[in-house]
């Protein structure tokens, strides 16, 4: 029979004891320090790509014509390569390093399964390879953070759920330590509800083995997306990282954790009230009001649990500030606890309608992800490994010093990476803003704002390097420590015994400090159940802690998702939008696929100075039929939901061609290769079958003869290109595809609705002969450009 002391630090003996009848057998294991070390090895190399990627993405901005067209190599399709690798790649790592190995030891066992743990690793490698593949290729959902098509997303599920989640769930089934410490605790809330995110923004109905079509469109889709989005941060970036805390602090500190009361309500708060925040991403968008409202409420609420998080962390430290100034591991996690309660403060108040019109869509909020990323994330991670690498390659550090240059060189380079991006975040709010005293917008042109940040964006280009050359310094480090390693480690075997069936709880009774004092006995009550022992059960309790983790993040997840869901006046209908024709389905398809979102928005907020820029604001029904939504959620390039009929057909040929000949100062790459990669009409019906299959409404003309629809129209688009003095040909080239789209882009809003008994329809043969021919002639260019203007008024 064991005893022990209340829990309140990783490791300790458990509060309450084994005892019973059952004899207690000892039994003896060893720890899976090999996949420690595979974990915190791809932590380090996707850390490097991490970063160096995002430097590329940050030079480009600047200077978008380096990479000299290549699409792969595009800001548009890197920069969801560079979020991915940071979060699921370095960070993701980074997490099941610390799971592995803090795990074990708080479970005194083994994982479950070698072989699962083994098949987790690789599994990952193989979806953060796939996404680096596919990604610079163009095959993306293009939804912040969920980009990865359906067939990754699969091996996501089966790999996070199934593989990593079962044997860390079987392994929490047969622990040697009866009460599980806080760490696992949120362990336990990062897998249950990282894979029910997963699951349900993904689900797609395929198109092809790279192309899948959201069940979810306009604004339910932007709902999911950010239900998914914020909670993808909460519980994939915050909850983890906290259980990494919660456990590697106090080792490095040699200090228990200051608060085990404080732990179980910064838990349970955490977990309930985060998940009700995504829709403040939504701000006055189509959103219904009430839940972007309930998303500010909840944002606002989720301060007081995150600084709890934090002050619990650093008040872990009492009595080992001294510590501090010495050991460049605690400097990295005092530091990532620092950039955990600035940006947990900063979120909140970036929540609050009033600030979010001002700093949404500006760089402010790029600045406040990468506070968050490079300094809570990147430094928990650099602190842990720094402390973990020693004991997993058995010897020293190659070099103390290049540790503590790393820490100034990181800390150093985070701030002049972030702070230049909180200015350009503010000078683009005023200047979108911006009106003169007749009420005229006093910079009208976009791209002039665009020109007045970028010395700040190369002032972010210095800070990436010094935040890389640290990235370097780590990898240099612990490539040397690894080479420094004995000959064959040392696996110690450990012994423990195994948790009987029967347990009684030795605890006392807990009493009330208010047990002579004249209050009603509920008051007393209230008092003994604030001591918390009652959680002491729970922790006890692995499958039901699960199910009550789960509980909390799924009530939560109904009350918002039903009503979005099921009250039709969330989003009211629009006679006069109707679903794309095939070509613009298939424009549609390149648009998304080029990643435009990263830099355009397709929402106009009703707001005056945006109006004023943009034209009407966008409604709810305007996007029923879009699937992904793409009402972005940052301002590189001008919003594009009124673009339809703004431009000629060919002012948009030649702005692939090269933006900078029509938009002087434009940072737009050049998009040659839509000039000049060939349309493939037969490849549009699978688009336009989902489309329909989902609920568009589309004649059997489309349906069975989509790709001769789809080349009719872009014949017409063809002759007003020649018309324009464009070259001939045009149909043969998916800009023509790409145009199509653009042109009907916030157009159906101010249509005519079509009587209600059409006219007699006119023999299609009589049509389609003159009128076609007429057509191919001009966009062939065998017409003078005068005939094609007959061909557009025909039309």
């Amino acid at each position: 029979m064991a005893t022990g002391t209340p829990t309140n630090g990783p490791g300790d003996a458990a509060l309450s004891s084994d005892s019973g009848t059952e004899e207690v057998r000892l039994e003896q294991f060893q720890y899976d320090d090999g996949i420690v070390r595979l974990f915190a090895t791809a932590t380090i190399v996707w850390g490097i790509v991490a970063t160096l990627v995002g430097l590329i993405v940050a030079v480009l901005l600047v200077l978008p014509s380096i990479t000299g067209g290549l699409p792969w190599f595009s800001f548009a399709r890197l920069r969801p390569l560079h979020t991915n690798a940071a979060i699921f790649a370095f960070a993701g790592n980074g997490i099941f390093a610390a799971v592995y190995y803090s795990t074990q030891r708080l479970c005194k066992a083994r994982m479950w399964s070698d072989v699962l743990s083994r098949m987790h690793f690789w599994g990952w490698q193989l979806v953060i390879v796939s996404a680096a593949i596919t990604l610079p290729l163009g095959i993306t959902q293009s939804r912040e953070y969920a980009e990865l098509e359906w067939p990754i997303d699969i091996l996501i599920a089966v790999v996070w759920l199934f593989i990593f989640g079962g044997n860390f769930l079987m392994t929490l089934i047969k622990r040697r330590e009866r009460h599980m410490y806080v760490a696992l605790w949120f362990y336990i809330a990062t897998i249950v509800t990282v894979a029910l995110l997963h699951v349900f923004n993904n689900l797609v109905i395929p198109a092809g083995w790279f192309k899948g079509y959201s069940v979810y469109a306009g604004v339910q889709d932007a709902f999911m997306q950010w239900w998914y989005g914020h909670n993808a941060v909460a519980f994939f970036l915050t909850t983890p990282f906290l259980g990494l805390m919660y456990y590697f602090l106090p080792k490095a500190a040699e200090r228990p954790v200051f608060s085990y009361k404080l732990s179980i309500i910064h838990f349970w708060s955490l977990v309930f009230i985060y998940i009700w925040a995504g829709p403040h991403h939504l701000h006055y968008t189509a959103l219904p009001e009430w839940a972007s409202t309930i998303g500010m409420l909840f944002s606002l609420m989720l301060w007081m649990p995150s600084w709890g998080g934090m002050i619990n962390g650093l008040l872990t430290l009492r009595g080992a500030w001294h510590k501090v100034a010495a050991d460049p591991v605690l400097k990295f996690f005092v530091v990532g606890v620092t950039f955990y309660g600035m940006s947990t403060f900063e979120g909140p108040m970036l929540s609050i309608k009033s600030i979010n019109a001002f700093t949404h869509y500006t760089d402010w909020t790029i600045a406040h992800v990468h506070a968050g990323a490079l300094g809570w994330n990147g430094f928990m991670v650099f602190g842990m490994l720094y402390w973990m690498l020693p004991r997993l390659f058995q010897t020293k550090m190659w070099s103390e010093k290049l540790v503590s240059l790393h820490f100034w060189t990181g800390t150093i380079g985070i701030l002049l990476y972030i702070i230049p991006i909180y200015a350009a975040g503010l000078m683009q709010g005023w200047m979108w803003r911006a009106m003169d005293d007749t009420g005229h917008l006093m910079y009208p042109d976009f791209i002039e704002t665009t020109q007045s940040i970028v010395p700040l964006w190369w002032l972010r280009v210095v800070g990436g390097v010094l935040y890389v050359s640290g990235m370097l310094m780590l990898g240099l480090n612990s490539m040397m420590t690894w080479m420094g390693r004995p000959s064959e480690y040392e696996n110690p075997v450990h012994t423990a015994p195994r948790l009987s069936k029967s347990y009684v709880d030795h605890t006392p009774t807990p009493t009330s400090s208010i047990d002579d004092a004249p209050v009603l006995e509920l008051g007393k009550k209230v008092s003994i159940w604030s001591q918390m022992g009652w959680h002491r059960r729970w922790e006890r309790l692995p499958v039901r802690f699960t199910v009550f983790t789960t509980i909390a993040v799924v009530v939560a997840t109904l009350f918002e998702v039903i009503p979005t869901f099921l009250i039709r006046s969330n989003v009211p209908t629009i006679a006069t939008v109707k679903p794309y024709t095939p070509l613009e389905l298939a424009g549609r398809h390149i648009f998304v696929s080029e990643g435009c979102y990263n830099c355009h928005s397709q929402m106009i907020r009703p707001i005056v100075s945006e109006t004023k820029r943009y034209g009407e604001y966008s409604k709810p029904g305007e996007f029923i039929y879009d699937r992904p939504f793409q009402w972005g959620s940052r301002r590189i390039g001008p919003d594009l939901a009124r673009e339809g009929g703004k431009q000629s057909s060919f002012w948009h040929w030649t702005h692939f061609e090269n933006p900078e000949n029509v938009s002087p100062g434009s940072v737009m790459p050049a998009y040659g290769h839509l000039l000049t990669e060939d349309m493939n009409y037969d490849a549009i019906a699978p688009h336009v079958k989902v489309a329909a299959y989902l609920g568009a409404e589309y004649t059997e003309e489309d349906l069975n003869n989509t790709a001769e629809v789809a080349y009719k129209q872009a014949e017409y688009i063809a002759a007003d290109i020649v018309a324009q003095g464009g070259p001939a040909k045009a149909y043969e080239k998916q800009a023509v595809a790409l145009i199509a789209y653009l042109q009907r882009v916030g157009v159906d809003l101010f249509a005519t609705e079509e009587p209600a008994t059409p006219e007699e329809p006119v023999a299609p043969e009589a049509v389609e002969g003159e009128e076609a021919e007429t057509i191919e002639e001009v966009a062939n260019g065998d017409s003078p450009p005068q005939a094609s203007s007959e061909v557009a008024a025909a039309k």
